[in-house]
């Protein structure tokens, strides 16, 4: 992508930013994020891994958890390159190309990790208050459908919006506030009116962060009503028990989303650091603490990490 000025043909790029004021201390700063990278991968890998291996996991629920990982793993990837290289390297400049192929998959794995969660929430509504249809009902035909429609929902979502940005020039000051390709950075860096911009972003963010937690809260509503009407408390506390690593992983995503989203739009005015903390906890947070909270919480996948840990040392 080229921009002319003075009759001369110039290639465009963007220029990404690090921690702001603490330029100096890139080094010491890439330490921890290098770590939260590692754990990223090697849990997420590790999750897929065990469900892949272990016959008794090729249910629903552990398919949906594959999806997830999976999704958290291709986050991981989107942002590793620019952050490490920023950090590492210096490595500031990301031309015009390579910074809305980040913006695509960026975004694209964000909205398919709520997608994902509201798909394990339907799983987790089928499995505690229809029991004897569960696996009726959620075939692996079925999940594969739903896997396949979660990646067009997300594609569909993201290519509108990033040809609408694509199409605006851009001018003046080519440096963004973070250390990788986000939307509500990229489309201050325009001179032209973005008003559709502008509307088509708050109608997204108003499904993915407010219409797919209502319907997770609405799946839960049900579950909690259906628990209610059992006798048994010990089965009551198993089947709220069997939510939790759910209902962890949701607030995990959402928690730092809502705070990111809020501050983008009702504190514009706050320290860069504020943002770029907020920005880096929304996009971290989720790919590390999945993979603890379901190996942690899900005895089956604990059990069979364990196996897995012993076995190789026993070699």
């Amino acid at each position: 992508m080229f921009r002319v000025t003075n009759s001369t043909q110039v290639p465009f790029f963007f220029i990404l930013m690090g921690i702001p004021g603490f330029e100096v201390s890139h080094g010491w700063i890439s330490i921890p994020f290098c770590c939260l990278y590692t754990v990223s991968i090697v849990g997420n890998i590790t999750i897929l891994a065990v469900i892949r291996v272990e016959p008794s996991l090729q249910e629903p629920m552990y398919l949906f958890l594959s999806i997830l990982a999976l999704t958290d793993l291709g986050l991981t990837l989107t942002t590793l390159p620019t952050v490490m290289g920023l950090l590492w390297f210096n490595a500031s400049e990301i031309s015009f190309e390579a910074c809305f192929a980040q913006f695509f998959f960026l975004h694209g794995f964000s909205f398919m990790e709520s997608s994902v969660l509201l798909a394990m929430s339907f799983d987790r509504y089928v499995a505690i208050c229809r029991p004897l249809h569960y696996v009726s009902i959620l075939t692996n035909r079925v999940i594969r459908r739903i896997g396949i429609a979660i990646i067009f929902r997300c594609v569909l979502t993201v290519l509108p919006a990033l040809f609408l940005l694509k199409r605006l020039p851009f001018c003046g000051s080519r440096h963004l506030s973070h250390s990788y390709c986000l939307h509500q950075d990229m489309i201050r860096l325009v001179c032209a009116d973005t008003t559709i911009n502008n509307w088509y972003g708050f109608v997204i963010a108003l499904v993915f962060t407010t219409l797919d937690p209502l319907l997770i809260v609405v799946s839960y509503a049900l579950i909690l009503r259906s628990v209610l009407r059992i006798s048994s408390q010990g089965e009551s506390f198993q089947a709220l028990n069997n939510c939790l690593s759910h209902i962890l992983a949701v607030l995990v995503l959402y928690v730092p989303l809502v705070g990111l989203s809020m501050t983008h739009r009702f504190a514009k005015h706050a320290p860069p650091i504020v943002h770029v903390i907020l920005a880096n906890i929304y996009l971290l947070a989720p790919p590390v603490m999945n993979p603890i909270i379901y190996s942690i919480k899900t005895k089956q996948i604990r059990q069979r990490i364990f196996h897995l840990v012993s076995h190789r040392q026993l070699h």
